[in-house]
């Protein structure tokens, strides 16, 4: 059997407020859709899910497999998530509930690494076996491809790479540590460095905030985006100063991973060009070595905001053929 005669396979993102669904066909063309609001009741989230799976599937006979991305530690066995703070969960069986609800074989992982692969396959990382990407949005996560394969760990938790302590008793985090790269370098920490540098100086920062309702409370990061476009030095300087962050977070990275591309994704990647070039310029800088390193290319995703649902569904459809009876290594 080849990944073509695969069929289609659905891809589930599950997000703290929207679940998105899809069918997808193998070169990663989404053939239809679903989306569902979060349940608040954590014990609903998987029934959400179900439902999700049923609308896409509705009507076609072909489909083979189900993958779920969902943010949180998932276990080595690629079926349980052992944590999900923003979902509710705890050691939350998905994989058996929606297999035995669909009738379907199921694969749940990490909704960073699901993104991770779906750059990996048809994305910004199409072309290169040793990638690493970072979702620079909410928070800041990632994934590990290592000679073509995910890199999961012996738990099946790595690429949490939010969460490694880059300024030591630094910034309050949500996962209980302080100094966490995800308060620097994340999408969030982008906005907030906006409205603190507005809040300091709000003459510099004028044309930013008339775009929004005028005080730096109100800055959002399409806001710093958009004046940065037009020009506006206060913006720039904005994403001058979370490029240095995120430079940095791929340098340290890099030192340690050593991969051919770098992919910086989520709501900071659609930036472009805006957060590439002074990331690229600060990860040079903070990478050992000098002109005897190699370095690796810093691309912005491509795949978008579909890259976690796409990735999923490739993850199922890998899952489904080397379980074939008809596959042998």
């Amino acid at each position: 059997m080849s990944e073509q005669s695969c069929g289609l396979t659905v891809g589930v993102d599950v997000g703290g407020t929207k679940i998105a669904a899809g069918t997808v066909d193998p070169a990663g063309g989404v053939v239809s859709r679903a989306r569902l609001p979060t349940p608040r009741d954590p014990d609903r989230i998987a029934d959400a899910i179900t439902e999700a799976v049923r609308r896409v599937r509705e009507g076609r006979d072909d489909v083979r497999a189900v993958g779920v991305g969902a943010a949180g530690y998932v276990d080595a066995e690629r079926s349980t998530v052992r944590f999900a703070p923003n979902l509710g969960w705890h050691d939350k069986a998905i994989r058996d509930i929606v297999q035995e609800a669909t009738g379907l074989p199921v694969v749940v992982e990490n909704d960073a690494n699901a993104a991770a692969w779906g750059e990996f396959v048809h994305g910004a990382g199409a072309g290169h076996e040793d990638m690493l990407m970072v979702t620079a949005g909410t928070g800041f996560g990632g994934g590990i491809v290592s000679r073509g394969r995910l890199f999961r760990g012996r738990f099946g938790m790595a690429g949490e790479i939010g969460h490694y302590r880059a300024v030591p008793d630094g910034l309050p985090c949500p996962c209980g540590q302080h100094g966490c790269m995800e308060q620097y370098a994340s999408g969030a920490a982008h906005t907030r460095r906006a409205r603190d540098m507005a809040a300091a100086d709000p003459g510099r920062a004028a044309a930013v905030l008339a775009l929004g309702d005028g005080t730096p409370a109100g800055l959002r990061g399409r806001h710093v985006a958009e004046a940065a476009r037009g020009g506006d030095r206060f913006s720039l300087e904005v994403f001058t100063q979370s490029g240095r962050w995120l430079g940095q977070a791929l340098a340290d990275l890099a030192s340690v991973l050593d991969p051919s591309v770098l992919v910086i994704g989520g709501g900071l990647g659609e930036a472009g060009e805006l957060i590439r070039r002074p990331t690229e310029v600060a990860y040079r800088r903070a990478l050992g070595g000098g002109a005897h390193r190699v370095y690796a290319e810093v691309r912005t995703a491509t795949v978008g905001q579909d890259a976690g649902l796409i990735g999923a569904a490739n993850l199922a459809r890998l899952d489904e053929l080397i379980s074939s009876p008809a596959v042998r290594f």
